[in-house]
């Protein structure tokens, strides 16, 4: 097969266009002549000194926030996705270095690109694990915000921003919005970065109410700046839609290889997976002869968790080799916009079956465990009373307990907004933003269940 590094002529991307250092915000500082090499790292360095990366840390990621045992939190989830995303963009760069090596491409950046996206691509989730992202899409479809939606409608507002809520969507916006007294773009990322963070690169519109989509309507004019220069092909003017980044794909893939094999080594922890299920579902993923070679490396650890985290290092190294192949095998593909689903959807059969059973068993034995049902019920209810009584604060500014309400918000989000449509968005980021003992604190002492000590 042959491959083609400077695909103008075909009117698909290309590597020199798509691997850019220019920084959101700061684009009259930009010179197009000189390339900094380390610009890539310094997204990552930016990030990982955040306070909202910092605030992943009391964000639940499936189980509740640890007890006598530790599980996974946002940034612990961040931080390991983070750590195979570099691993996937070395191998994919050291390979397209080696197809092209007279491209100006920075090839050997894919890695600090990736893995800084990794680090971001879960900044816009709310407090409360998955279960965050649908407790604001239903109070917007089914609770009390469904009021609301005449107005918007009216004002010209995209009511499917609310009802359709992705913490995809939202890390675009918190990583590129002029939030009150912050820099102009935000974190002031480049393109390549930011770009590579867009799983779903469509309107809310396109969504089809199954929150999945890559901006909101606030952030849509500047997301298509950077698709345009980045040379990433429009695929629909209105509603809009983008073809994806080819980098998106590996960042996915990082976050895909985490969830599902994190997920079983957590369960095996609290013991709602026993040791034989657990070796069992990892040992799939391999053929006889590499079984029995794990099998013997198992009967020299005698320590049931070291063994699990012997397999579960396996299995990831498994997956980031299969989805490497399947990215470098379809590149013509990535580059002309035409590759259909994930990279995991695309792995050999073997392994393909291994990841679906491990799929299977975690949506019926983990996913609907009593502690994690829990922690859903419990971000519905207060999830959706801080919305409820913060919206009508920002209808009401002039009320008295509006007032107080108003106060307690920080400075940053713009409670005063001329529509509608921001109002309701500026307190849809303070409590998406907020971690779970925020929001719980919160919630205890505007119902007064709680109060500061005297």
């Amino acid at each position: 097969m042959s491959y083609i590094c400077d695909n103008e002529e075909n009117n698909t991307m290309n590597w020199e266009q798509l691997l850019s250092t220019k920084r959101f915000g700061m684009e009259s500082y930009h010179d197009e002549k000189t390339h900094d090499r380390t610009e890539y790292q310094r997204d990552y360095d930016r990030l990982i000194f955040s306070s909202p990366f910092r605030r992943l840390q009391n964000k639940t990621q499936v189980f509740p926030l640890p007890g006598s045992i530790f599980v996974h939190n946002r940034l612990t989830h961040s931080l390991e996705v983070s750590s195979v995303g570099r691993s996937l963009g070395e191998i994919v760069g050291r390979e397209l270095r080696r197809r092209y090596p007279d491209s100006s491409a920075h090839f050997e950046e894919i890695a600090s690109i990736v893995s800084a996206a990794c680090l971001a691509h879960d900044l816009g989730n709310p407090p409360f694990g998955h279960s965050g992202e649908q407790a604001i899409s239903t109070f917007f479809s089914e609770g009390k915000g469904k009021s609301l939606q005449a107005q918007i409608e009216k004002e010209g507002g995209r009511w499917s921003d609310f009802t359709c809520f992705e913490g995809n969507a939202n890390a675009l916006r918190l990583l590129i919005h002029q939030f009150r007294g912050r820099r102009e773009g935000g974190f002031a990322l480049t393109y390549s970065t930011i770009a590579s963070i867009v799983k779903y690169p469509f309107s809310s519109e396109l969504s089809g109410g199954k929150n999945k989509f890559g901006f909101f309507a606030s952030e849509e004019s500047d997301y298509s700046t950077i698709a345009g220069d980045l040379g990433i092909a429009t695929v629909n003017e209105q509603p809009l839609k983008f073809a994806r980044f080819p980098l998106v794909f590996l960042v996915e893939a990082a976050d895909d290889i985490c969830y599902q094999v994190m997920d079983i080594e957590d369960a095996h922890k609290l013991h709602l997976v026993t040791t034989e299920k657990a070796i069992e579902l990892f040992l799939n993923f391999f053929d006889e002869p590499r079984k029995e070679r794990r099998m013997q490396t198992l009967a020299r650890v005698s320590d049931v968790n070291e063994q699990i985290a012997y397999l579960r290092a396996s299995v990831i190294g498994e997956l980031v080799n299969e989805c490497v192949d399947v990215f470098l095998e379809n590149e013509h593909l990535l580059l002309s916009g035409e590759f259909e689903g994930s990279l995991i959807k695309q792995i050999s059969s073997k392994t393909k079956e291994a990841y679906a059973e491990c799929s299977q068993f975690a949506v019926s034995s983990i996913y609907r465990s009593k502690d994690v049902l829990d922690v859903e019920i419990a971000g519905y209810r207060i999830i959706g009373f801080l919305l409820e009584k913060f919206i009508d604060a920002a209808l009401t500014p002039n009320h008295a307990y509006s007032r107080i309400l108003l106060d307690r918000i920080p400075e940053q989000y713009e409670t005063a907004a001329s529509s509608l449509y921001g109002k309701i968005q500026a307190m849809v980021d303070y409590v998406s933003g907020m971690t779970d003992v925020y929001a719980l604190d919160l919630y205890r002492k505007i119902t007064g269940m709680g109060l500061p000590a005297i």
